[in-house]
């Protein structure tokens, strides 16, 4: 084992006690010994050992009831009994019970240690299963909410994500709506060493205040009109798991301070509570704002957001992604043939040809949506064009920038005109263009969206 075994041997004679006691140590074994069948009981609790060794008659307790309260405990630790001629029986029912093994007494020290050796492998054999087969779930959950795309901005935010999976780093995820950061921060998580506890998520825009802090932080019995029982709150059930606040930047000033305390502090206090509550959570948090611009007008604590921007992945929004539009569009209608038990529909080619012009401001739910109408429309084999939604279709392409300027621009208008004029030059390439702006891709990602939003 990579720690040093550790033992614990019950028998109500202490002569047997010393003698196994110095044997065990020598060889390499951490050994607890316990004096009769209750003592044993006790040290169950407080020594958790790898394997247990017990006498089978002893007053009161007996062995088999030791080997009855060590596997209620840990159903995988070795139990070894030590029986007389007369017990044999008794021992060899206790094999049928789970035991581990039996030693006659008197028994010699090489035969003790031989079967004692042999325990300890086989829990080590059986931790290393287990760890295993946890790794081989959190891979196939990981690569069942593994996101879609294959564009190289995609690409970028998938290596990101995959390389702070495994830390406990806070995360923030920025991109607009209906861009996938719910699935993003799933997939981190599954990835984490915290993948085999929940994962749990709140839209913090989707509550009042009052109520949001109470489902955040909980809430103590009688703190406020109709709470009748003391309620724990998502942060202390998401204990040991990942904890994902969408759309953070919707919380009031008060509910980020109480977030800020959380993140400094590794604690809370529930509402109408006095006393804090340790939080062990790995938190997610992601937003469709600029938290820049909010903490310029106050609307967004500083201190908070530096907290939540430890690691920041910015997911861009799938008009600037189009390479990734056939990909997710397939693995839709493989879902929904699923779902309805049928074989996957097809895109005619004129539909292909509208996914890929129209720009789908909803991003990736927009798709979903679109495609899942265009599913229930169609009845052969082959999607055509006219069971889009007529947006898809008909949308005419406006331009960003008007070629009709004001006669007296807003500071806005000139740096729109200006990012347009170098994006152009550097002939659509994004990551230039910010090089020559002199401003980070995720910004020229933001204000570009933005833009779009706005024509």
């Amino acid at each position: 084992m990579s720690v040093r075994p550790s033992i614990l041997v019950v028998d109500d004679e202490s002569a047997i006690l010393d003698t196994v006691r110095i044997l065990l140590k020598n060889s390499g074994f951490e050994v607890t010994v316990a004096q009769g069948g209750r003592a044993g009981l006790d040290a169950l609790d407080k020594a958790q050992p790898h394997i247990v060794l017990s006498d089978i008659r002893m007053p009161g307790v007996t062995g088999i009831d030791i080997l009855k309260a060590a596997r209620e405990k840990d159903p995988d630790v070795p139990v070894i009994l030590m029986t007389a001629q007369a017990e044999l029986r008794t021992a060899i029912e206790a094999l049928n019970q789970g035991a581990f093994h039996y030693i006659q007494k008197p028994f010699g020290n090489d035969d003790l240690l031989a079967i004692c050796r042999r325990a300890a492998e086989h829990r080590q054999l059986k931790a290393e299963n287990k760890t295993l087969k946890q790794e081989i779930r959190r891979r196939d959950r990981s690569q069942s909410v593994r996101p879609l795309g294959k564009s190289k901005a995609f690409s970028e935010v998938m290596r990101l994500a995959e390389t702070v999976a495994p830390t406990d780093s806070t995360v923030l995820i920025q991109g607009e709506s209906g861009t996938g950061k719910e699935v993003i921060a799933r997939y981190i998580h599954e990835l984490s060493a915290r993948a085999d506890a929940g994962f749990f998520s709140i839209n913090c825009g989707a509550l009042p205040e009052s109520l949001l802090e109470s489902e955040l932080f909980g809430h103590m019995k009688g703190s406020f009109t109709g709470a009748v029982r003391d309620h724990e709150g998502l942060f202390a059930a998401a204990s040991g798991g990942s904890f994902f606040l969408d759309e953070i930047g919707e919380t009031t000033p008060a509910t980020q301070i109480k977030l800020l305390r959380v993140l400094q502090e590794r604690e809370m206090i529930p509402v109408g509570g006095t006393e804090p509550v340790p939080v062990d959570v790995r938190l997610i948090a992601a937003t469709n704002r600029e938290l820049e611009d909010d903490m310029k007008t106050g609307r967004f604590r500083s201190d908070l957001y530096y907290r939540l921007n430890v690691i920041a992945i910015h997911l861009p929004p799938l008009r600037s992604r189009k390479d990734d539009i056939p990909v997710i569009a397939d693995a839709v209608l493989r879902r929904l043939a699923a779902e309805r038990r049928g074989e996957p529909k097809r895109l005619a080619p004129e539909a292909v040809d509208a996914i890929m012009a129209y720009d789908w401001p909803g991003n990736v739910r927009e798709l979903e949506n679109a495609l899942e109408r265009a599913v229930t429309l169609t009845r052969g084999d082959e999607i055509a064009a006219a069971s889009l939604p007529a947006r898809v279709t008909e949308r005419k392409a406006s331009p960003l920038v008007s070629e009709r300027p004001h006669a007296n621009p807003t500071l806005d208008a000139v740096e729109r005109a200006y990012i347009m004029f170098v994006l152009q030059g550097e002939a659509g390439n994004k990551t230039r263009a910010a090089e020559v702006l002199g401003i980070d891709p995720s910004t020229l990602y933001r204000k570009l969206g933005r833009y779009e939003g706005e024509t």
